[in-house]
C-alpha cells in the first residue's frame, strides 16, 4: 500500500480528500495534518510515501513546508500540491520544490485519482528496477515520462474514450495478457486507427508498454499491456 498524508487547514476539505484517496486502489491515508508544523512532524513520525499538501496553512505556507521536507533525507516523501492558489510564483515554487503535480481547488475525485495512478505507476516502476544493476535508458525515459507528461489525452482524443480504452487494456493485463489495437477496437467498437492513437498515448505517458509479436511474414504486431 502507498501511504498518504493529507495536509489541509480545512477539516472538512481534509476529510473529503482523505475519502478520495481511500477510494483509489493501492492507497491508504495514514494521517491528516491541519498546520505546516504538524505536517512536518507527521512526516517524521509516519514516514508517508506521498503528501497531499495545501499551500494556505495557518502557520507557515505549504511551499515552506515543501522546502523543509526536501531537507529531510531520512523522510523525503513525494508531494502533490493541492491548493486554490493560481499565481505563477506559487506554481513556480512548487515546481522548483520538486512537487509531482499541482491540483487547483476545487477538483474532482477523477482529477485526483488520475494523479494518484500516475504516481503509482512511477512507484511500481521504481520497485521493478533492480537496485544492484545499472539503470537502462528505457527505464529512465519511462520514469521521467510518467512524472512529466500531462494526464489529459492530447488534442483530438476524448477523456471518455481514453477511460474506456484504459479499462479494456487493464482487463486484458490483469492476468498478464496483452492486446492489439485491432482487438481493442473490436472490444469497444471504435476504429483500429483511433484505438492505436489512445494506446500509443498511454505508452508515451508511461502507463502502458508495447511489445512486438513476430509472425511468419509481414510487420510485427504491436501488443499493449497496462503497467
Amino acid at each position: 500500500m502507498i501511504r498518504v498524508l493529507v495536509v489541509d487547514d480545512d477539516f472538512m476539505v481534509a476529510k473529503v480528500h482523505s475519502g478520495y484517496v481511500s477510494r483509489v486502489e493501492g492507497f491508504e491515508v495514514v494521517g491528516v495534518a491541519h498546520t505546516g508544523a504538524d505536517a512536518v512532524v507527521a512526516v517524521d513520525e509516519l514516514r508517508p510515501d506521498l503528501v497531499l499538501l495545501d499551500i494556505y496553512l495557518p502557520d507557515i505556507d505549504g511551499l515552506s513546508v515543501l522546502r523543509q521536507l526536501r531537507g529531510r533525507p531520512a523522510a523525503d516523501p513525494d508531494v502533490i500540491v493541492i491548493t486554490a492558489a493560481r499565481d505563477l510564483d506559487t506554481v513556480r515554487g512548487a515546481v522548483h520544490g520538486g512537487a509531482l503535480h499541482y491540483l487547483i481547488k476545487p477538483f474532482t475525485y477523477e482529477a485526483l485519482r488520475e494523479r494518484l495512478e500516475s504516481f503509482r505507476a512511477v512507484h511500481r516502476a521504481l520497485a521493478e528496477i533492480p537496485g544492484d544493476a545499472p539503470t537502462a535508458q528505457q527505464d529512465v525515459d519511462r520514469l521521467f515520462g510518467t512524472r512529466a507528461r500531462g494526464i489529459a489525452p492530447p488534442k483530438g482524443l476524448s477523456a471518455e474514450t481514453a477511460r474506456t480504452v484504459e479499462e479494456t487494456v487493464r482487463e486484458h493485463s490483469s492476468d498478464g495478457g496483452d492486446l492489439s489495437a485491432a482487438e481493442c477496437a473490436d472490444a469497444i467498437e471504435i476504429s483500429r486507427v483511433s484505438a492505436r492513437k489512445y494506446l500509443e498515448h498511454f505508452v508515451e505517458s508511461g502507463k502502458a508498454e508495447v511489445r512486438l509479436r513476430y509472425g511468419g511474414t509481414g510487420r510485427p504486431e504491436r501488443r499493449y499491456r497496462w503497467l
